[in-house]
This record gives structure tokens, sequence and C-alpha cells, in this order.
């Protein structure tokens, strides 16, 4: 593991939740948000048809513009914690954490590296339903393979997810305080293992195991080569 110096220092560059955001940064952040509540609204509201062709008609008029600016060349680390090795990585573009993704809840960690333990928060909407106003099932497994991957990611192994158990004690609510507890049960080897619990409120509805396999740098770099390499031949293909 990195040393404690080291350690703060990642932290501290790579924690952009607790960060001020400002220029292009802010103003990503808080077009994100707009979208996370437009979607949220899109799926509870029984709005007009005038009133919902005229806000498609905006964005699509968005979308095209969108287009005509290039893919930025800036990529500051991954957007999953699990393979971020000891930094807390709470990457803005991340689809469950991010606070610059519109995908993203977004759900905010916490970690206490002296027990090894993670806690997370969040409250997923409408536009994340399953079973009748709860969270569909798949979410709340996603959640636990970003939570349970941050606990991963203390551990200063940078891994990847090979097996995750989630067990269902009940549906969770929508619009509720969801409340994830994490913790790291033992490394052997290459092999971490890590296991949590959510609560709405204070009532548990679904806990989890999880095996991650750490994986190198160079591996890691690889495979955003590979994704790089895939992009250039997307823009080769879309302008002929």
């Amino acid at each position: 593991m990195s040393s404690d110096n080291e350690f703060i220092r990642r932290f501290t560059h790579w924690d952009a939740s607790s960060m001020n955001a400002t220029g292009a940064w802010a103003e990503r952040r808080r077009l994100a948000k707009a979208m996370r509540e437009v979607i949220a609204r899109l799926v509870e509201i029984d709005a007009p048809e005038e009133d919902l062709a005229e806000a498609a008609n905006a964005l699509e008029r968005y979308s095209k513009r969108l287009f005509e600016y290039p893919k930025g060349a800036k990529y500051e680390g991954w957007a999953e914690t699990a393979v971020s090795g000891d930094a807390a990585a709470f990457f803005d573009h991340s689809p469950l954490i991010g606070l610059a993704n519109p995908l993203s809840p977004p759900i905010s960690l916490v970690a206490d590296r002296d027990n090894m333990t993670v806690e997370g928060r969040a409250v997923f909407g409408s536009a994340f339903e399953g079973p009748p106003a709860c969270v569909h099932g798949g979410f709340i497994s996603a959640a636990f393979d970003e939570v349970l991957g941050f606990v991963n990611s203390l551990t200063g192994n940078p891994g990847m997810t090979a097996r995750l158990t989630i067990d269902y004690k009940r549906p969770t609510p929508l619009h509720t305080n969801l409340h994830f507890k994490a913790q790291l049960d033992r490394v052997d080897g290459r092999k971490t293992y890590a296991s949590g619990k959510v609560f709405a409120d204070d009532r548990l509805t679904a806990t989890a195991e999880a095996l991650f396999l750490s994986v190198g740098a160079e591996k890691l770099s690889d495979l955003y080569m590979e994704g790089q390499e895939r992009d250039r031949e997307t823009e080769l293909f879309d302008d002929e």
C-alpha cells in the first residue's frame, strides 16, 4: 500500500465530490443535475402533448449541438472505485457516483481507512423503479458493486469484480434515504473479499458479498487504450 502521504495526496486530488467546481466543470455538474431532475420527473408526470413536444424539440436541438464538439482528451482516472488503487475515486463521470453524470443517483461515499469500511448514502427516484414503488434490483446490485468496490480500493490493490452475490431481504423503497455499509473481510493474494448491507431508513433490505481480483496498472492501461482505439474507429466510420 502507498505511504500515508501518498494516499492523502491522491485522496485530495481525486475526491472531486468535495471540491468546489468552477467554470465549465461547475456548469457540467449543473447540467447533469438538471438532466437528472428531468429524467426523474419525466417518468412521473402526465404532461400535455404540446409541452412534451416542446421539450423534446429543445433537447434534440441541444443533442445535435453537442455532437459538434470533440471528445475531451483529458481522462482522469477510472469511472469506478474498484480499480482506483488506494485513492477515493469519486469520479465525476461515474454512472453511480458521478456528479457530472445524469445517470448517477448519485451515491455519496465516505471511507474509514483505519477500519477498512465504507458507508454510502443515496436516494433512488422513480427513474430507478422495478417493483411498484421500489428500486429495481439491478440498481441495488450495481450500487453494491460500487460501494464494495470502494472497500477494495482501500487495500491499494486495483481490481475488478469477479463475483457479486446479492441476498434481497425485502423490496427497497424509492424516494427513501438508503444507507449502505460495507467492510473488508479479508485479502488472499490477488483476491479481496468484502461484504455489505443496505438499509432503507432503519430496515435492512439487502446484503451482499463480493470477490475482487487485483489487476495491474498495465492491464487497466491496455483497456483504456483499446477503448480509445474503438472511439477512433467509430469516428472514422461516422465520417464516411
